[in-house]
């Protein structure tokens, strides 16, 4: 029987336009995002809009606001650490609660998705590697039984992907080492070694906040 493609929907065009609008700074932080011009300068109507709008505002990437228009999202030196914080306690203790129980599957899902990061970085594609980098973690959380810890883990990765988006300019330079990083994850989990698989997670997360401090020094320098 012949597959049917669908054809991409309104809302999804109009979520891709904003959404990369939004990571090549197109459209500043704090933008007012009128419908009627949006809808405009979209070419769709305003129901898909909204649809999009909700979405990005999902992933943090759009403030919705009561009776006002939808604004692009901001976000603070001291927002960016505090995320960190949260994903250090959350991250490392979900790495003590998953690594001696896995059977094998955690790793295949790791090492796949971990082939879709080379694919990305070395395909130019740094958006396509953000989201991949930002499952490898979702994976991990995946294997912990307590709900409440992987909706937080989900959660806090959703707002330091959020400051990745925004800080793109920087992920060229650091992708190939935030892949190196989860690639010593994967090793350490493999080997079933619980003090050297936290460590790794802890000197990944490390990195990813000195990556942050580098790009706000630049920032107050100039």
């Amino acid at each position: 029987m012949e597959k049917v493609i669908k054809p991409t929907s309104l809302a999804e065009q109009a979520y891709s336009l904003l959404k990369q609008s939004i990571i090549s700074g197109k459209l500043a932080p704090k933008t007012e995002l009128t419908e009627e011009r949006l809808a405009n300068d979209l070419g769709v109507s305003r129901t898909p809009l909204r649809e999009a709008i909700r979405k990005l505002a999902m992933e943090g990437l759009i403030d919705l606001n009561k009776g006002k228009p939808a604004t692009v999202a901001t976000f603070t030196k001291e927002d960016s650490l505090d995320y960190l914080e949260l994903r250090r306690v959350l991250e490392i203790y979900n790495i003590e609660n998953i690594v001696l129980n896995d059977d094998g599957q955690l790793i295949k899902e790791l090492e796949n998705n971990l082939k879709e990061q080379m694919k990305a970085i070395s395909s130019n594609d740094f958006q396509d590697f953000m989201n991949y980098d930002r499952e490898f973690h979702l994976i991990l959380a995946s294997q912990n039984k307590n709900r409440k810890i992987k909706q937080l883990i989900h959660q806090m990765n959703t707002g330091i992907n959020r400051a990745f988006l925004i800080l793109s300019n920087t992920v060229e330079m650091s992708a190939i080492e935030a892949y190196h990083e989860h690639l010593r994850i994967i090793e350490a989990i493999k080997s079933k070694d619980l003090e050297l698989s936290k460590r790794e997670m802890m000197m990944h997360l490390k990195k990813v906040e000195d990556r942050f401090l580098i790009y706000f020094k630049r920032e107050e320098e100039q």
